[in-house]
């Protein structure tokens, strides 16, 4: 079969495990047969195969399993939450088809482009499937495919910024911005505002930008000296020359939310940010003075330094400048995004590693202390899933750093109540980090345990609420099937129990 022929069967079963993980997970009860399961508001019986990502959707009808297409299954699973919910969401099963055919999409043209040869940015460029446990994790709005692809980290994309002036009466800026500033040059009078070529595209046509064109608050100045590279979360980019990262507003649903830079994270973006810069400098002297755990690197924050953007298009044109890795990665190391070791890429440590045990019990090492030590000694909440850690690796592969970004993700015990904030960090960490990691590995090594050690490096932390973790027979998982069919806010999480991996048995 020709490769291109395959692009339709591949794109199903890529898009088919996290829409399955979601059902089985909010919607099924295992019957006790291997692989079947009873949908709970229909009573339909499914048969999956694999592991940790289900494939191969079968149906029991007519007395046999029949094999269901990717459109079928998203025609079952509709039937089930309007059975189970008693409301109606013609977008949610649009989304999911969408989210198929980008993969195709994705798929077709990584077949025709060369993966970068820097091994972080391949991991930043390798999620074909993406966030595993969300219904249309490559949803791209239902845009035609050339809107785009042009600006897709799966497909390898690179491109330049459009720079443009804005007339400084107009601008609203916080922090330091002197990398901004340093990828242009502005007229007297104006300051550059870079955007990403795809939300200009998106919000050019609107009265208020288009006047601002017009009347000359906004220039067009041309594009960036240098390409940049699409990290995972699309709307992020990182300019290799300049060893920096931008953020920008994308207004395109991927997963739960509309990506705007929202104004209220914004205007709260300083003092998140300044709150983790200070938990992690705190770690970083304790460890010069010989205080870190053996083993443990350097953990490093990524700090949002500021942004900048237009009092008349707030949130759509605002861009904020991010740290760039070189000040913080230790010397000969490698930074990897967590997220793309899960999935898997050409070039991983992971796949040449033998025994898992080493390799668990390093990542154990960076990933956990600073997580624990940020809540309990300063209050700080990471959203330490696996698309917000960089693991740093050594030249053998194993992990001797982490790295943590995204402050407006980060919450804040002095807003939010410490239960909130440890069930927050729990679900970042343990289900979404720690649990897809260790399932990843005990792939290497059938019938291998990784959670004693987990066990043992949660338990040398003394925060009152790790004993029960510990104990407890769930652990919070969050709904995104639910939640995205029910229409509640993507910051607003819903949790199911699911089993407790960490707690004895």
């Amino acid at each position: 079969m020709h490769p291109r022929d395959e692009v339709p069967e591949q794109a199903d079963a890529y898009a088919a495990a996290p829409l399955l993980t979601c059902l089985l997970r909010e919607a099924a009860d295992p019957t006790g047969e291997p692989g079947v399961h009873r949908l709970r508001a229909s009573g339909v019986l499914l048969r999956v195969r694999g592991g940790r990502r289900p494939r191969d959707p079968e149906v029991r009808a007519d007395g046999a399993w029949q094999p269901l297409t990717h459109a079928e299954l998203v025609k079952i699973i509709a039937d089930e939450l309007r059975a189970a919910t008693g409301l109606s969401n013609p977008e949610l099963p649009v989304e999911m088809l969408d989210s198929r055919d980008a993969v195709a999409a994705i798929l077709a043209a990584r077949a025709r482009a060369t993966p970068p040869d820097d091994l972080y940015l391949r991991s930043e460029q390798s999620l074909i499937t993406g966030h595993p446990c969300h219904p249309a994790p490559k949803a791209r709005g239902g845009g035609p495919v050339t809107s785009w692809l042009p600006y897709a980290p799966e497909a390898y994309a690179r491109f330049p910024l459009t720079l443009l002036g804005v007339r400084e009466d107009v601008v609203v800026e916080e922090g330091d911005l002197t990398a901004l500033d340093a990828l242009g040059t502005a007229p007297r009078g104006y300051r550059l505002l870079p955007a990403h070529p795809w939300q200009l595209d998106l919000v050019s046509g609107r009265p208020d930008i288009r006047a601002a064109f017009e009347d000359g608050r906004l220039l067009r100045l041309g594009e960036s000296a240098g390409p940049v590279v699409p990290t995972a979360a699309i709307r992020t980019v990182y300019a290799p020359d300049d060893d920096l990262f931008l953020k920008f507003s994308l207004e395109v649903r991927i997963t739960n939310d509309i990506r705007r830079l929202w104004r209220h994270d914004l205007l709260a973006l300083r003092r998140k940010d300044a709150a983790a810069v200070h938990a992690f400098r705190a770690s970083r002297d304790r460890a010069s003075r010989g205080g870190a755990s053996r083993g443990q690197g350097p953990a490093a924050w990524l700090s949002d330094r500021g942004y900048r953007t237009a009092d008349f298009a707030f949130e759509e044109l605002a861009v904020l400048v991010r740290d760039g890795l070189r000040p913080h990665v230790l010397p000969g190391a490698t930074p990897l995004l967590a997220a793309a070791l899960v999935e898997g890429f050409e070039g991983s440590p992971l796949t040449a590693t033998a025994d898992p045990a080493p390799w668990w019990e390093a990542y154990l090492r960076q990933v956990v202390p600073p997580v624990l030590e940020a809540f309990e000694e300063h209050g700080v909440v990471l959203e330490a899933h696996l698309q917000n850690t960089l693991v740093a690796v050594a030249a053998g592969g194993l992990p001797v750093q982490a790295l943590f970004r995204d402050a407006e993700g980060l919450k804040l015990l002095a807003d939010v109540s410490r239960e909130a904030g440890w069930e927050r960090l729990v679900y970042c960490l343990v289900v979404n980090n720690l649990t897809e990691v260790a399932a990843l590995l005990g792939e290497h090594r059938p019938g291998w345990d990784p959670w004693p050690a987990a066990r043992a490096e949660l338990a040398r932390h003394p925060v009152p609420e790790v004993p029960g973790l510990l104990a407890s027979p769930t652990l919070p998982g969050k709904t995104n099937l639910l939640l995205r069919w029910t229409g509640a806010d993507g910051a607003d999480a819903r949790y199911l129990p699911l089993p407790n991996p960490l707690a004895r048995r």
